[in-house]
């Protein structure tokens, strides 16, 4: 049977970097889709623990500007895991967790932080690596949101995409102003629940990870 390619994409990874459930989901996923004949590499941020943990790290495509900054996209593993690193400093590169700083409070530029890596996750699935060009692209909760958006405005190469909502209680809200730094040619979010419209519209496929939440998508997009 032959294997299928699939990029996976995800703001956390366990045993690399985790808060919660998200990075258990997202680091067992590929070992297990092994025996499958699925072959799957992690799309996460350059934090520095997971910069510090990555093995073998070779650089496979560079942006002089990448929201902001310097950027370069790293290839290398961690035990079974196979992942791309999105090593870009002046978004991930910080102490505290991934998405609160060392007071506890939110980074405030998270929307362009995140949308920075879908906006790469879209450069793998458009076929910028050309030694792993994905059947199908994965994305993990809000953070990876924007992804097949992305990849559709781009009219480049469009691989199958679908995405997981691990947890319906985090949404990636964001204020208006944010939305003009992170448009992505031939389109834009038109609100606060973009990331989660934009999937209706352009993800292929979409599925829960659990259904403890008492949210239902329909009722967020109203």
């Amino acid at each position: 049977m032959k294997s299928i390619r699939v990029l996976a994409v995800a703001s956390e990874i366990f045993p690399l970097i985790k808060t919660g459930g998200l990075a258990d989901v997202v680091g067992a996923l590929p070992v297990a889709l092994k025996d499958e004949q699925v072959d799957t590499s992690t799309l996460v941020p350059g934090y520095p623990a997971v910069l510090d943990s990555l093995r073998g790290a070779a650089t496979v495509f560079e942006c002089p500007l990448f929201f902001g900054g310097k950027a370069r996209l790293l290839k290398g593993t961690h035990d079974e895991l196979d992942l791309f690193v999105l090593d870009a400093p002046h978004l991930f590169g910080r102490s505290g967790n991934p998405y609160l700083s060392p007071e506890g409070t939110d980074w405030p530029d998270n929307g362009t932080r995140f949308a920075a890596l879908s906006g790469m996750a879209a450069n793998i699935g458009a076929g910028a690596v050309s030694t792993f060009v994905p059947d199908v692209v994965h994305a993990d909760d809000w953070q990876a949101g924007l992804t097949p958006a992305y990849l559709r405005y781009s009219q480049r190469r469009m691989p199958g995409t679908v995405m997981t909502v691990h947890n319906m209680g985090y949404q990636g809200k964001f204020p208006r102003e944010n939305v003009e730094p992170i448009r992505s040619a031939g389109g834009g979010i038109h609100d606060r629940r973009g990331r989660i419209l934009w999937r209706n519209r352009f993800s292929e496929s979409g599925s829960t990870a659990c259904g403890s939440y008492n949210y239902r998508l329909p009722d967020l997009c109203q």
